[in-house]
């Protein structure tokens, strides 16, 4: 608790900025300003500079990513005000991942706008190709979204930028660590530890950019069968054929295998074990007839999903589901004197094949209109409506508005309404796990609305931004039961309420002899309520969050940077808990040499399951980054 006490109070003050390895503080500040200032917003529909969208959208850069002491993406998301990672299976296995205090079916992941639902259940939608070496960016978009992305972003969405060059380079990272625990009886010997590489090679040209990456992590666990075995294998190409059309390809393929001690049915699964394999394929172009664009893409999501609720005996209590989705998309937009209208169409079709699901499959189909304007300098917004047809839910129409004024240079406020929809998963309709889970085939699907304001001041090197929202779930799903004789089974148990607040701090300052430091800290409260006339006992509906507070300290002088960064969380029935990390980086000319302290207090927590997480793990890395511009 001192340990605690200390940390809170050091990292009060500084946070980590995770910016780049620049030896002066204002030009390496100016440069991500300019960074930032070049991402374009896209999600699946209409295109927005980053400095002008009017609503509350987070961007993580690829040299934010990169000073993190983060071992996976699960964990780069961990520190992003809003986001809540519960991790099962650590070293970048099963996380569910939600924003705002919702759950893991109500959040949408997507890689270059592509959607990486997953039908059979939100724990497998993290199980994507992408290494953080291929990550350009990472964009965090909050409250309910269907305009913007279709159904399930109904409490938000995370969308996976790649690198798009036009330049060759290939990046090399190794990295190994241990917690230098002795393994557990039954466990094998030798302590607990592992590692990973990853390699990323981009061909680029003024015409294309073709990027290819590999990345295997191994780790023997942190406890008895918590081991796990990662292969990650993507690509993504970018081709103009010429300056009004252009071709884009992207196909990746996942697996993993890990133990699954304590993931569903503590304690009886210490020798559980789960194999999954996820494969996504995506080909596109866009073209441009004077003032008209448009954009048709096709992609497919195929999964598989093998849990062994006996690893050593596959003959009983297995579970195994084959599940895809094929994606038509036609995006389009046509730029007036008004302003851009935005309009386009598209289709999901879904199936799955399951040993205690079963063999189903639904169709999802929606279509939407958007109209992006402005009213001279100051004030600029858009407005929309996506129309949903579900073959097993019907029509829904689900309508928003987004609004930004601009006061003056340096202050700007924003407010935004939107409405989304969260269909349920297979598992929620059709498992059949007896005794322990049992779908509800009468179950309908969540509906939310969303309200938030925000202010935001940025001047120099400082940037400041606090808001408020509140956002409210009808038929929203849980799983229940009577008593502990009975199995849980989803409904859909009243209306979920939820305000919240969040504020976030940012600021350099530059030192002598070209030293600088730099921190950030952000805070999110949540207060969530629920209308029912229901007493059953809930699974998931207490485990959101209630405080998220992160902060810390980052120091450069010339190629040495030090990062400090400090979570603390506490949910609705849980005590909360603190994690503190630490990472030293060191350039010598392609080279990047690190060493991380994760959990460096030591302290014991869980995010999810009956999983407790890694205690103090230590690090040692090396990157290559070989250039030809």
């Amino acid at each position: 608790m001192k340990n605690t006490l200390v940390a809170l109070g050091l990292t009060s003050v500084f946070s980590i900025t995770g910016f780049t390895q620049e030896n002066d503080s204002i030009a390496a500040s100016k440069l991500q300003q300019n960074t930032l200032e070049e991402i374009v917003i896209r999600g699946n529909r209409l295109e927005t500079p980053f400095n002008k969208v009017s609503r509350d959208i987070q961007v993580i850069t690829q040299k934010q990513i990169e000073a993190l002491p983060a071992k996976s993406l699960n964990e780069v998301l961990s520190y992003i005000s809003g986001v809540d990672i519960r991790q099962r299976g650590p070293f970048g296995t099963q996380t569910d991942i939600s924003i705002d205090g919702g759950t893991s079916e109500q959040t949408l992941v997507l890689i270059n706008g592509v959607k990486m639902l997953d039908s059979q259940t939100a724990h497998n939608m993290m199980n994507i190709p992408i290494p953080i070496s291929a990550i350009d960016h990472i964009e965090v978009l909050r409250g309910a979204a269907a305009r913007v992305y279709g159904i399930n972003a109904l409490t938000g969405a995370v969308n996976i930028v790649t690198k798009n060059k036009n330049y060759s380079s290939v990046t090399a990272d190794v990295k190994a660590g241990s917690s230098f625990k002795s393994k557990e009886e039954g466990d094998g010997s030798g302590i607990y530890g592992g590692g990973s590489i990853e390699v990323t090679g981009i061909y680029g040209t003024e015409k294309q950019s073709q990027l290819i990456s590999i990345s295997q992590s191994n780790y023997n666990g942190q406890r008895y069968n918590s081991g796990s075995k990662n292969t990650r294998l993507f690509y993504n190409g970018n081709y103009d054929i010429n300056i009004n059309n252009s071709l884009h390809a992207m196909a990746g393929y996942t697996t993993s295998l890990f133990g699954a001690n304590g993931f569903y049915a503590a304690p009886y699964d210490v020798n559980s074990e789960e194999l999954v394999e996820s494969s996504i394929f995506s080909i596109s172009s866009k073209h441009k007839l004077g003032n008209f664009s448009f954009s048709p893409r096709i992609s497919n999501r195929y999964g598989e999903d093998d849990y062994r609720f006996y690893k050593d005996d596959l003959s009983k209590a297995r579970s195994q589901h084959y599940t895809n989705a094929l994606m038509l998309e036609f995006n389009s937009s046509l730029e007036t004197k008004i302003g851009t209208f935005g309009f386009g169409w598209e289709s999901r079709l879904e199936q799955i094949n399951s040993s205690n699901i079963g063999q189903h499959n639904r169709n999802n189909h929606g279509a939407y209109g958007e109209l992006k304007s402005s009213i001279g300098e100051k004030l600029q917004g858009s407005v929309g409506v996506y129309a949903n047809y579900n073959t097993d839910f019907g029509w829904q129409l689900y309508p928003g508005i987004d609004l930004a004024y601009q006061i003056n240079d340096n202050w700007k406020v924003s407010t935004s309404i939107g409405s989304g929809q969260r269909i349920p998963s297979f598992t929620d309709l059709y498992l059949d796990q007896r005794p322990g889970n049992v779908g509800n085939e009468l179950l309908q699907p969540e509906n939310a609305w969303n309200y938030e304001g925000n202010i935001q001041y940025a001047k120099n090197n400082f940037q400041a931004k606090a808001g408020y929202f509140y956002r409210s779930i009808t038929d929203f799903i849980d799983w229940m039961r009577n008593d502990s004789s009975e199995p849980y089974s989803p409904t859909n148990f009243g209306e979920n309420k939820m305000h919240g607040i969040f504020g976030r701090l940012k600021q350099d300052f530059t030192l002598r002899n070209n030293q600088s430091i730099g921190y950030q800290v952000s805070y999110n409260y949540l207060n969530p309520s629920i209308e029912t006339s229901s007493d059953n006992q809930s699974k998931y509906i207490l485990e959101s969050l209630k405080h998220q507070f992160v902060a810390g300290l980052n120091y450069r002088n010339k190629n040495i940077s030090l990062n400090l960064v400090n979570r603390w969380l506490k949910r609705e029935l849980a005590n909360g808990y603190n994690i503190a990390d630490v990472r030293l980086n060191y350039h010598l000319q392609d080279f990047l040499i690190y060493s991380e302290v994760t959990n460096v207090f030591n302290a014991s927590y869980n995010e999810a399951g009956a999983v407790p997480m890694p205690t103090r793990w230590f690090s040692l890395g090396v990157k290559y980054e070989w250039r030809n511009i």
